[in-house]
């Protein structure tokens, strides 16, 4: 790309933007030029506006500090400034859902972390290796906002992310039943130990939404385009708990599958190393070149260990055995708030930019 282009971060105070201007730092196609939130942080400099609130394990870029954080809520004045955003903002999902399709109404195309518009039926959520043809229906959408190259694209829920890529590498096999149990690392709550004290050495067993979300979810990026819109998969019925653990980062799964179809445990672990997706073949700058490993000793995934695989773009399987009411059983972990936050999202943008539909204005 001769000249990188211009990406703004709504929400750019809170974790999840703080995760995106750590991952966009030295990005070979994207520069951070504008960072938006709330009204009370705007004209000031960002580190000024972040403080002691830098959540980060690595430093804040230089990049980045001086740059005056913009109100989010000055649409056309953030939007004349950038080619495209990221959305992280901190709002009720009504306002959410209005503020970027305002956003996408200046033509500046939205890359979402927020769940607002998961379930808007011509916003495709993506998970990139798996369900990238769901961005034809950006056409579809651009029509209904009246748009030329304005759109929103949205990530799926964090949670998903590590049991998810197993059910699709899976899907020859016919998966169509599955229970599974999500043990959630803080940050997903945008918390460290240090905001949450309550939280260690302690488990909470209900995160609000999580489960609604883990068990629909799945189906929409396993669906497909029809007449403008996505159809949800009707398949594999999923029953999810969704358990708060005293982890910073990485979503652990342990789940259980049926299939209709006979296969063994060595057809389905070939099937999850071998499985690649247009991130790998397009050789995105953020695409893991292994989206899944598979771990062969009884203890691992482990997050001390595992969770930073490929940068915390890829999946780690492990544990894959007979069940004695299910067909088979494993555990996955993926790093919740790059694979599952941030960086689902830029690999999206990635996606995106690399078919066309993200380019300067």
């Amino acid at each position: 790309m001769e000249k990188k282009l211009r990406v703004g971060i709504l929400g750019g105070t809170g974790m999840v933007g703080q995760r995106f201007i750590s991952l966009l730092e030295n990005h070979p196609w994207y520069e951070v030029v504008t960072i938006a939130a709330s009204e009370r942080s705007a004209g000031r400099r960002y580190e000024d506006a972040v403080g002691i609130r830098w959540k980060m394990a690595t430093p804040m870029p230089e990049s980045v500090k001086d740059i005056i954080v913009m109100n989010v809520n000055e649409v056309e004045k953030v939007a004349e400034t950038v080619d495209f955003v990221f959305s992280a903002v901190d709002m009720s999902k009504d306002e959410i859902r209005a503020i970027e399709e305002a956003y996408a109404k200046t033509e500046t195309p939205v890359v979402s972390n927020n769940s607002a518009h998961r379930w808007t039926k011509d916003v495709p959520m993506v998970i990139p290796e798996i369900n990238d043809a769901h961005y034809e229906v950006i056409e579809a959408q651009k029509k209904r906002l009246g748009t030329k190259r304005g759109f929103i694209a949205v990530k799926p829920n964090c949670s998903i992310q590590c049991y998810v890529p197993a059910i699709a590498a899976w899907l020859p096999y016919e998966p169509y039943e599955i229970v599974a149990c999500t043990y959630q690392a803080i940050s997903g709550a945008g918390k460290t130990f240090a905001d949450w004290p309550e939280i260690v050495e302690n488990i909470i067993p209900y995160i609000g939404g999580e489960e609604e979300k883990s068990e629909l979810e799945p189906l929409k990026v396993l669906g497909h385009v029809e007449n403008g819109e996505i159809v949800n998969a009707a398949e594999p019925k999923i029953s999810c708990q969704c358990v708060r653990v005293p982890v910073l980062d990485g979503h652990t799964a342990a789940v259980s599958i049926k299939f209709r179809k006979p296969v063994t445990k060595e057809e389905l672990i070939r099937a999850l190393v071998e499985y690649r997706g247009f991130p790998q073949e397009a050789g995105l700058p953020s695409a893991p070149e292994q989206f899944i490993q598979y771990l062969e000793d009884d203890d691992r995934p482990q997050v001390k260990l595992d969770v930073d695989f490929e940068g915390g773009f890829g999946v780690s399987i492990g544990r894959l055995r007979e069940d004695t009411i299910y067909d088979y059983k494993f555990i996955g972990l993926a790093h919740n708030t790059v694979r599952g936050a941030a960086g689902g999202a830029l690999l999206g943008a990635e996606a995106l930019t690399a078919k066309g539909y993200i380019k300067a204005k």
